[in-house]
């Protein structure tokens, strides 16, 4: 016999866990092709040949046409008034997700005796077209979180299983493609990249279809009408968007997160290939330092309730400080008892993350929610866009910048796998650095900046709310 949905009051299927599964599916359809970011700068110097402050410089040209890539489409999506069968924000995931089947491929293309234009070519266009498909996608994604649901604990829910789609769509690959990818000696295999990538576009639409068809817009219709009530004006969401601390802050400490996240990568990568002198270890160490955040995630809806979203990201940025200050103070030696110890000060590291990566994503529906407090519109694109092109340009930031130092600090890319000693030693110097400033932005902004502790957002809910029902 089949199960009796159940309906809220307003005759939508009452949220539970289906709605956070078809929500962490969509990050993990993502994250197909996020997680292999981390492998181009390897790719693109090591087996592409190319020289590394060209690629970084590259990697910031593309990384600023992405982050202003995300405002335009966001604007589109919040100026959009045309009907559709479902909903604006899942039509537009369809379409980014058909493309990102071989997008990610794209940058990807293995062809390093190409001449030098070819090889510029190749990357640049590539990744603008992986990119576009990407915040087609990714846009609407994230701002489909405030329309789920309005009550704290759900977005609560829906961001921790968020991560957990995020951590699945990263681990997968993680765990999979160093021994994948390089050979015994440490080096990149090209060839074996592009095909995984195409893999990845398959698996990563699969997810996606799973999320379309299991996603319930509860919010819609007060959405709507404060969308006919004001004109759109991109400008002034733009102004909306610096006006609002929640957002600003939220944003800062993902910015922090990137930079030193995706610095680090680069850097940790050569890390295992010269300095432990083991590369294929690389991803199950990534995937044992990632535990406590997957511990932590089925506890973070109570959490939330008892401490408030804003008090638990902060305790978590401060968790990832004192492991930042380990990894530069402790002797990380070059063999089996400094790799533990690198792994153990990762795992902190990773608890702190983990906190705040649990609720990241309902701090920012948290925002849009605040911006409609503030100046009585929602304009969930243009917010979520905005954070996301900060976000991108922390992207592009951190690994270009990495790459540069990495340079001034000795790393040729034509020794590949096989760099000094001298070298590998300041990498895992370099390495702390970049963890530890990456968790010193997050405490900036989520205990500077944001400004909606626990009380303060039980009233703007509860003020919304009274507006919504009054509007109705």
């Amino acid at each position: 016999m089949k199960k009796e949905v159940q309906l809220d009051e307003r005759g939508h299927r009452r949220f539970g866990i289906r709605d956070s599964l078809a929500y962490a599916a969509g990050d993990f359809g993502c994250n197909m092709s996020f997680a292999l970011k981390g492998t181009m700068a390897l790719f693109w110097t090591q087996f592409m040949q190319m020289d590394s402050i060209l690629y970084a410089t590259l990697l910031i040209i593309v990384q600023i046409w992405d982050a202003i890539n995300d405002p335009l489409i966001g604007s589109i999506i919040d100026a959009d008034q045309r009907k559709y069968k479902r909903n604006k924000f899942v039509s537009y995931i369809f379409v980014g997700s058909i493309g990102l089947i071989v997008g990610g491929a794209l940058v990807f293309i293995p062809w390093p005796g190409a001449p030098k234009a070819a090889k510029i070519i190749i990357f640049v266009c590539g990744y603008v077209l992986w990119d576009a498909f990407y915040t087609i996608a990714n846009v609407p994604y994230g701002s489909l979180l405030s329309l789920i649901s309005k009550e704290p604990a759900d977005r609560a829910s829906l961001s921790a299983w968020r991560s957990v789609g995020s951590l699945l769509g990263n681990m997968l690959p993680m765990a999979i493609l160093p021994f994948l990818i390089f050979d015994s000696s440490n080096n990149i295999i090209g060839e074996r990249v592009f095909l995984v990538a195409l893999l990845m576009g398959v698996l990563g639409f699969a997810a996606f279809q799973f999320m379309i068809r299991n996603t319930e817009v509860r919010v819609e219709e007060a959405v709507r009408i404060n969308e006919e009530k004001k004109k759109f004006n991109v400008v002034k969401a733009m102004g909306n968007f610096l006006r609002n601390r929640p957002a600003v802050g939220a944003t800062v400490a993902a910015m922090g997160m990137f930079i030193g996240m995706q610095g680090a990568m680069t850097a940790v990568q050569v890390l295992f290939q010269s300095y432990f002198e083991n590369v294929q270890i690389f991803g199950v160490v990534q995937i044992f330092s990632m535990l406590p955040i997957i511990l932590f995630t089925p506890l973070a809806r109570k959490m939330v309730v008892r401490f408030g979203k804003k008090e638990l990201s902060v305790a978590g940025s401060l968790f990832s400080i004192f492991a930042g200050l380990a990894l530069l103070i402790l002797p990380i030696t070059p063999d089996a008892t400094g790799l533990m110890i690198y792994v153990v000060c990762m795992l902190i590291f990773s608890l702190g993350l983990g906190i705040y990566s649990t609720v990241s994503w309902a701090l920012m529906g948290d925002a849009i929610d605040y911006n409609e407090w503030k100046n009585g519109v929602r304009e969930e694109g243009v917010t979520y866009s905005l954070h996301s092109f900060f976000r991108k340009l922390a992207q592009g930031i951190g690994p270009a910048l990495t790459l540069v130092i990495m340079v001034g600090l000795g790393y040729v890319e034509a020794n590949k796998g096989n760099q000094t000693f001298d070298v590998a030693l300041r990498m895992r110097y370099l390495v702390a650095w970049m963890y530890f400033a990456s968790a010193a932005m997050q405490f900036i902004g989520l205990g500077l900046i944001y400004n909606l502790d626990k009380k303060r957002l039980a009233k703007m809910n509860e003020e919304l709310e009274e507006r919504r029902t009054q509007s109705a």
